[in-house]
């Protein structure tokens, strides 16, 4: 299990979890930071994250209530129709792109 990239572990050899490798296979990646209103604990962070992370090339999505900013990492910048959407399927309203 020497080899790092072939072991399935998302760590990397340094023992952090926040690889350069990481970084690596999102090249190319668009991040766009949103604005979402009427978030207000973890709990609502995770019902817009989940919405969030099922849309079509979405790698990562961060949420954050106290500051009500949506970071989304994906493949290709997505259809803000399609983000308002599953902002709205959470409960919550897309105020637009930060």
């Amino acid at each position: 299990m020497s080899d790092q990239k072939n072991s399935g572990s998302c760590c990397s050899t340094d023992g952090s979890c926040h690889s350069s490798a990481a970084t690596d296979t999102q090249a190319g990646a668009v991040t766009t930071v949103y604005k979402v209103s009427g978030m207000t604990c973890g709990h609502c962070e995770g019902a817009v994250s989940q919405e969030i992370s099922e849309l079509d090339g979405v790698t990562a999505v961060t949420a954050v209530a106290k500051t009500g900013e949506v970071t989304v990492t994906s493949a290709a910048p997505l259809d803000q129709e399609a983000v308002r959407a599953a902002v709205d399927e959470a409960g919550y309203e897309l105020v637009g792109a930060a």
